[in-house]
């Protein structure tokens, strides 16, 4: 089954009529025999509406309760089951209510045409989603209701339902839309005349797009190539010349007068990327044309005439508007018709051609880059001096040596230096030598002698074919010549912009990196990316290399604008245009690394703020009930000592200010190491470092652990260590204590401690149920306790504040199995010096021996 189609009725405000509409095209479906149900229309008590109801099959509601109140919506189960041909469903843009299937009703509309129903539903212009902030902006009410644009784009069909708004304003005073005691606050809020004149122009234009994309659609489908005037389209030819702000206002003001006018402003360069265009103008240009409410567009094209209106057709422009020539009235006879010339004899009768005067007419193009330039001064010089000089030469030899060549070989020498003038200085040498040397062999060496004229017509066609020989080899010379240059420098620009990919997919490039690549392959003094937030905002760096660069794009020798508020800037010297089409792709390659850069940025900030967000939430669950387990205890220790109904003897009231005392120690445990952490997280932890003996610190940790459950051996022959005494105590007391905890009863703690090398370690040793290898570094994680351990055993901070203060001092402590079972932790320390001589090895316990 194929899928259904579906109509909408566009409002361009509420009250408009579209309701109305949708039924009355129920009402002539079901009259043509169309099996067509109303799934869910709202007439909000208004009386006209709601008798287009009657005659019409309604599929019955879904009550849904939410928060105590009971809300009727679409039953998309029923109606799926009484797969109707025809579905009627109202207020497309609707937010349905919790508990529904589809959180919005378009969701509910789009499994209807899956199922292959056809439906027909309404919407107002302001409910679109891309028109959320322009409807905002004019009436100054948030739509919280709104459809994806793209939802109703793919509408079979859209009928634009419209009213004047003194009519609609009058509809509602009459009682047709809003009940009498709203009618007066509607008027002189959101109903007011501009405000519907503002959403009226809204509908108009977004229902104008849609036809003129319908428009385009029809005409690519049935091949039509001719242009159809439905709408004034007006396409300007750009050439890079200042010359184009002025085009550009005309076409403006020419699209003014026609309704709905659109302006496209077109810039054709060739394939070969080689233009003598502006990008500087081209980008102050497309800035002017998206001001004045058209749009730019970037075409290749080696026939600029022929391109130009291919483009032209291809957007169903109806008018075309152009500079006047910029070439004198000779370069008419030796390059033909112009462009404009050109455009005007192939455009037919369907566009038409406007020819704008502007202040660089006829004036003259501006200077090309000359053909020796590829090769070098001294190459162009040396082809010149070849080329002139040595015929001159030549003839100064052949006339005062007696060999007597003969005319044939004495052309060949003279051929033989035009060769060699197009191999070192192109074309313009060659023909020179080409022409030089015919005048010196009719002079010199054709009869009769030293005259121009020539005896034998045999000599006359000789002298002829070696001109022509000689500027077809310069040609062919100096076009070998250029295609090599040109060969060379795309491989070279092949290289550059293989390097430029290669970075891009391995993200390996920093953006000071890349700009130094910019440096060094155009050979400049200084690179700097330059960056603004608003057309009027001033420049800043976003990061440069080289000495003295630019703050703005305007002091820089070469400019390159990446958008419109980023640009790239390069001093040292101006580049030939050649050379821009690699620069723009090295500084749209800048834009990518250096949004790149913030990405990264904005990515790991964002990391942090989820850590700290989970460490929050822990604290939180600790706070809830770590905390709160022994406040209770205290809680109703205290209120039972101050229970008057009951006596308590000597012992009951020693338990009960034990249990006091245990829960105001579990507190203070607790709170320091949210406070340890706390300062951990926040990087404020500075440790004072200073040599300490190691039996000085440890046996003072273990004052919060039962007596008699650790089984201490330091050695007083250890040397000393270079720690912070306070952070070591406090990271030494937290593994002590979490070791006990998990340890057997009956079965001590080992604490002992020995030197390696340069390195002291402290090891725990427990006998409790040990840790696989695979969670072994998690347990140092905040918040984080193994196995089962009961809620009230600690918030799992000991161990995470243990490993940041052993850090923090230049320590490690890592976890270990102990042989036999069990877990030990291992604290390896810095020590201050070498450790004493026939220091003994410290003894282990009888029971972690056996």
């Amino acid at each position: 089954m194929g899928r259904g189609k579906l109509r909408i009725y566009l409002g361009a405000a509420p009250g408009v009529g579209k309701t109305y509409a949708m039924l009355s095209e129920g009402h002539r479906r079901v009259e043509r025999g169309t099996d067509c149900v109303v799934a869910f229309v709202e007439h909000h008590d208004r009386p006209r509406t709601e008798v287009m109801l009657h005659g019409l099959e309604q599929v019955p509601r879904r009550e849904i309760e939410y928060r105590g109140a009971t809300f009727p919506e679409m039953d998309i189960d029923a109606v799926l089951a009484r797969r109707p041909a025809v579905a009627l469903v109202d207020e497309l843009a609707h937010t349905n209510v919790p508990g529904s299937r589809n959180p919005k009703r378009w969701q509910d509309v789009e499994e209807l045409l899956a199922a292959g129903v056809d439906v027909v539903s309404t919407v107002n212009i302001q409910h679109l989603e891309s028109l959320g902030d322009v409807v905002e902006s004019i009436t100054g009410v948030r739509q919280r209701e709104t459809v994806p644009d793209e939802v109703v784009r793919r509408a079979d069909q859209i009928e634009l339902v419209d009213m004047s708004p003194q009519a609609l304003r009058r509809r509602m005073a009459h009682g047709n839309v809003y009940k009498p005691d709203k009618v007066d606050a509607a008027l002189s809020n959101y109903f007011r005349p501009g405000n519907l004149t503002a959403l009226r122009e809204l509908a108009l234009l977004w229902t104008a797009d849609r036809v003129d994309e319908y428009l385009r659609q029809y005409r690519g489908e049935h091949n039509i190539q001719s242009t159809w005037q439905a709408r004034e389209r007006i396409v300007v030819g750009l050439t890079g010349g200042p010359e184009g702000r002025t085009l550009i206002r005309r076409a403006a003001r020419l699209a003014e007068k026609g309704a709905g006018g659109e302006v496209l402003a077109v810039y054709i360069s060739r394939s070969d990327g080689l233009t003598s265009a502006s990008p500087k103008e081209l980008a102050v240009q497309r800035t002017l044309v998206e001001d004045l409410g058209g749009t730019f567009h970037h075409v290749i094209g080696d026939d600029i005439p022929s391109s130009l209106l291919s483009f032209a057709r291809g957007v169903n422009a109806t008018q075309i508007v152009l500079g006047s020539s910029r070439r004198r009235s000779w370069q008419y006879v030796l390059g033909g018709p112009g462009v404009g010339q050109t455009v005007a004899r192939d455009s037919g009768p369907d566009l038409d051609v406007h020819i704008v005067t502007h202040e660089g007419a006829a004036k003259g193009r501006g200077l090309p880059v000359a053909r020796g330039a590829r090769l070098g001064r001294a190459r162009l010089v040396w082809g010149w001096v070849v080329g002139v000089g040595g015929p001159a030469l030549l003839t100064l030899l052949l006339t005062h040596v007696d060999a007597n060549l003969g005319l044939a070989n004495d052309m060949l020498l003279f051929l033989a230096l035009t060769v060699a003038a197009a191999l070192l200085g192109g074309l313009l040498p060659a023909l020179a030598s080409a022409a030089f040397g015919s005048l010196l062999l009719n002079w010199f060496f054709t009869p009769p002698l030293h005259r121009l004229t020539v005896a034998d017509p045999k000599n006359i066609v000789a002298i002829a074919v070696f001109f022509g020989v000689g500027v077809a080899v310069a040609s062919v010379v100096d076009l070998a010549a250029r295609r090599t240059h040109q060969a060379a420098r795309l491989r070279a620009e092949s290289e550059v912009l293989s390097y430029l990919a290669g970075s891009v997919l391995r993200g390996e490039t920093s953006l000071e990196a890349l700009l130094e690549r910019v440096r060094e392959t155009f050979s400049m003094d200084s690179v700097a990316l330059l960056e603004r937030t608003g057309d009027l905002e001033p420049w800043t760096c976003a990061a440069k290399v080289g000495a003295r660069p630019v703050a703005r794009p305007e002091d820089a020798d070469v400019d390159m604008p990446v958008g419109d508020h980023l640009a790239l800037a390069l001093t040292g010297r101006v580049l030939p245009a050649e050379d821009r089409r690699v620069l723009g792709a090295f500084a749209a390659q800048a834009a990518v690394v250096l949004d790149r850069q913030r990405l990264v940025d904005q990515a790991e900030e964002a990391r942090k703020l989820a850590e700290g967000n989970k460490i929050r939430t822990s604290l939180l669950a600790a706070v809830s009930h770590d905390l709160r387990t022994p406040l209770a205890g205290i809680k109703a220790s205290v209120t039972s000592l101050r229970s008057d109904d009951v006596e308590w003897s000597e012992e009951d009231q020693a338990l009960l200010l034990e249990g006091i005392e245990d829960g105001a120690d579990r507190l203070d445990h607790l709170v320091g190491n949210l406070l340890d952490m706390s300062r951990l997280q926040t990087g404020t932890v500075t440790p004072l470092i200073r040599s300490t003996d190691l039996d000085e610190v440890v046996p003072m940790a273990l004052g919060g652990v039962p007596d008699g459950s650790v089984e201490l051996d330091i050695p007083e022959t250890l040397p000393m260590v270079a720690v912070d005494r306070g952070l070591l105590e406090r990271a030494v007391a937290n593994i002590v204590e979490n070791a006990v905890k998990y340890s057997p009863d009956g079965i001590p703690v080992a604490v002992g401690a020995s030197v390696l090398g340069e390195r002291l370690e402290l090891r725990v040793t427990d006998r409790g149920p040990g840790v696989p290898d695979e969670a072994k570094d998690g347990i140092f994680e905040p918040f984080q306790r193994f196995g089962d351990a009961p809620r009230g055993a600690g918030v799992g901070l000991g161990l995470a504040v243990a490993r940041g203060f052993v850090e923090a001092m230049g320590g490690t402590i890592t976890a270990e199995d102990t042989p036999g079972g069990g877990l030990t932790m291992v604290l390896t320390l810095k020590t201050e010096g070498p450790p004493p001589p026939d220091t003994p090895a410290p003894a282990m316990p009888a029971h972690i021996m056996s």
